[in-house]
């Protein structure tokens, strides 16, 4: 019989690269810092999100997604175009990039 390890869960880390996920890294909860939100998308209204570099855009947006789906009201889908960067203003490299 083959015994299965059983290992105890990671505490919790601060994390300086890429979203920050629950349970996993220390972070102050995500929707919370932008209430605005869900009053723009329940009017079908647009939003920008501008902040510096590891602020929690990210982060928020794809909780924000979590959050909007799990209501079952809305159908949130996160993506993002940060793979076609590099390709700078050549829209053919940029699509090459995607596919």
């Amino acid at each position: 019989m083959v015994e299965k390890l059983v290992y105890p869960p990671r505490p919790e880390r601060f994390n300086t690269a890429g979203p920050c996920l629950p349970g996993r890294h220390y972070l102050l909860p995500p929707i919370q810092r932008v209430p605005e939100a869900q009053a723009l998308v329940d009017q079908g209204s647009y939003f920008v999100l501008h902040a510096p570099r590891q602020s929690g855009k990210t982060t928020f947006l794809m909780a924000f997604a979590q959050a909007l789906t799990a209501s079952g009201q809305y159908a949130a889908l996160y993506t993002t175009c940060e793979v076609g960067e590099a390709a700078g203003d050549d829209a053919a490299a940029a699509q090459r990039a995607i596919v």
